[in-house]
């Protein structure tokens, strides 16, 4: 149930459907408040995407702390929330990787019946691409690695991928001849922005301040305990500060003299003008770099691996996209017709290793979310929730522990580089 402005409260069903179809729609209350801020909050979120709206419903869902605001220096919503290809999975290498991505595949499961708001998630599968004897044999290895962590995967042949892609090219005189593929069928789509509004509207309901247009500037610290932040609209007193904004950590980091271990930069996709149906799946191709489905608008959404330099630039350098498009239509004879309506870049954080941090700090009271690289769209829910259980509780559980900065001073560090087909 929702809580509008007007303290009407609506909730999405055939029923309000049918009921405001006879005003032609007009009569909608907003999906979530935008208030002022407050001068002080349980809790603050910076970051007013995916994962930080996600915590921030978790934390006023399960955890009962609704004094909470989220702040968002732009749109929430707006940061890479709004620049990803939309693929979700669970098949990953590492037990430490398996446990937190399957966590979220199953949160994604329930989503839209639990925000009430439909997300457009489809299982569609994903069908990751073998193209040498190499990459079958260590096809295998990963495969049996799956389902020992009790996630579902399965091999298929050339016939058996033609039959389930028609489009795609088995031909075994290409450069990258299709010699076989592993699936997994609980994984697919959902669509980005959604994800976003229905967390943001889900929080509302529970009370929670999303405030957009406000800058974080510095943060207060007192006695080396978080007591507050200063952003553009004031100071905003808190003793918990939860940062959530990929792409920026390092510089939220440096407010209070935290040296994280990651890197930025650009990530690159891209979309066709609109075409029928004709790929109902997600596929990826480690050996061409390249991983392609199509969107709910009809769109082919094409995809590759981050650039090599770092920056803040959210446009990337031109060979990656074109080196995605050669494979593409190296892959998909039938795309060569079509024309690129747009591209463009989102700033991740990466990791040495691959894997993000999800971690309190020296600061009491200060923790980050971040690191996630290629990864972040498809752990929006899980990460949300074991983040809003860290910021709670003050302590780890046992799926969010691994991912804790301690690693970096132990060793134990969660090696997923090009394990699990992670393009970073």
């Amino acid at each position: 149930m929702i809580v509008t402005e007007n303290n009407k409260k609506q909730k999405y069903s055939i029923f309000s459907l049918l009921r405001h179809s006879i005003s032609n729609h007009k009569n909608w209350n907003k999906a979530w408040r935008n208030p002022t801020p407050k001068k002080n909050y349980d809790a603050i979120i910076v970051g007013g995407g995916g994962h930080g709206l996600a915590t921030a419903y978790y934390l006023a869902s399960k955890h009962g702390i609704k004094n909470i605001a989220v702040i968002e220096k732009g749109w929430i919503g707006g940061g890479n929330t709004g620049r990803n290809t939309t693929i979700i999975r669970s098949n990953y290498l590492w037990d430490e990787s398996a446990s937190i991505y399957e966590h979220s595949l199953k949160l994604w499961e329930g989503l839209s019946q639990e925000l009430n708001f439909n997300i457009m998630f489809s299982q569609r599968g994903v069908l990751t691409i073998a193209h040498s004897e190499h990459e079958l044999k260590e096809m295998s290895r990963r495969v049996h690695a799956i389902k020992l962590n009790g996630i579902d995967s399965e091999i298929l042949t050339p016939k058996e991928i033609k039959k389930f892609v028609p489009i795609i090219n088995i031909n075994q005189n290409i450069r990258y001849p299709v010699m076989g593929a592993f699936l997994q069928k609980r994984g697919g789509t959902a669509r980005h922005d959604a994800v976003a509004w229905g967390f943001a509207r889900a929080a509302d309901s529970y009370g929670v301040d999303i405030i957009q247009n406000c800058e974080l500037k510095e943060i207060i610290c007192n006695d080396n305990k978080i007591t507050g932040i200063e952003t553009n609209l004031g100071k905003i007193y808190t003793p918990k500060l939860g940062v959530v904004v990929a792409g920026h950590s390092s510089v939220i980091a440096d407010k209070v003299g935290i040296k994280l271990p990651i890197q930025s930069r650009p990530l690159q996709a891209l979309v066709t003008e609109p075409i029928k149906p004709i790929l109902d799946t997600v596929i990826m191709s480690n050996a061409v770099h390249m991983y392609i489905s199509q969107s709910d608008k009809g769109e082919m959404v094409l995809g590759a691996g981050v650039d090599k330099y770092n920056s803040y630039a959210q446009k990337g350098s031109f060979p990656v996209p074109q080196h995605m498009i050669a494979a593409g239509i190296e892959l998909f004879p039938i795309l060569s017709r079509l024309r690129m309506l747009r591209h463009w870049g989102g700033i991740v954080d990466t990791c040495p290793d691959a894997s993000p941090i999800i971690s309190k700090t020296d600061i009491e009271g200060l923790y980050f979310n971040c690191g996630w690289g290629t990864g972040g769209f498809k752990a929006t829910p899980g990460s949300g929730h074991v983040f809003a259980q860290l910021i709670a509780n003050n302590k780890h559980n046992s799926i969010s522990k691994p991912f804790s900065l301690k690693r970096f001073e132990t060793g134990m560090l969660i090696d997923e580089h090009g394990a699990a087909g992670v393009a970073h």
